[in-house]
């Protein structure tokens, strides 16, 4: 019979993404036989996590400074902004070194079966920065946003997400381009785990015209 801290440490465990009983299990007895050496670290690693990183309050990824790196950066290409659902999405597209302009996080996508996910992710903050007068360069200075680029997964909850924002931002700034990733992107795929080849084509080769869902 487990004892009651195994218990809570399991609950717990679950809570994280693909992570079931034998899994969170496996974990757990591993650090009782290893001893208290590594559960130490793993516990000084999370509470620098929750010390140090923040949410940039620009584009919504997580770093240790406000705004992160690639917001601050003056030769990031502010014309464009490619949206993600996800931080690991936005870490997946700048290892190809492919895109040079910056990013909006998501956080998630709308899902059929959450009425709430409409409010529980970035889609008002991203309408913000569409909107913004000066940031499509209508106060004079700098050409302004040119195109936003939807990269989300191709998926159904993906393809719901990428539609929903397309009305969107195009009801917020007619006449900006909207474009999707191209070609190298498989139904039902998933950005994080498609090869940097396959990322960096479906970048340069984005389109503007909307599959049928």
């Amino acid at each position: 019979m487990q004892s009651p801290s195994i218990k809570r440490l399991l609950s717990s465990l679950k809570k994280l993404p693909s992570v079931g009983q034998r899994t969170a299990e496996r974990f757990i007895y591993h650090w009782l036989k290893t001893g208290k050496g590594e559960v130490n670290e793993l516990r000084g690693a999370l509470n620098e996590l929750l010390a140090n990183t923040k949410s940039c309050e620009t584009c919504w990824d997580f770093g240790d400074v406000n705004p992160c790196p690639i917001c601050r950066d003056p030769k990031r290409d502010r014309s464009r902004i490619c949206v993600v659902a996800e931080p690991q999405d936005l870490q997946a597209i700048e290892s190809t070194g492919a895109f040079v302009g910056v990013y909006h996080v998501l956080r998630g996508v709308l899902q059929a079966d959450d009425e709430d996910s409409l409010k529980k992710i970035k889609i008002k903050e991203l309408l913000n920065r569409v909107s913004l007068p000066f940031i499509r360069g209508e106060l004079g200075g700098g050409k302004g946003l040119t195109e936003i680029i939807l990269a989300l997964n191709p998926d159904l909850a993906g393809e719901i997400t990428m539609m929903y924002l397309e009305k969107k931002i195009k009801a917020a700034a007619p006449g900006l381009k909207v474009s999707r990733l191209a070609k190298g992107l498989p139904m039902g795929g998933d950005l994080q785990y498609a090869d940097d080849i396959t990322l960096s084509s479906a970048i340069k080769n984005r389109t503007t015209k909307s599959p049928p869902l």
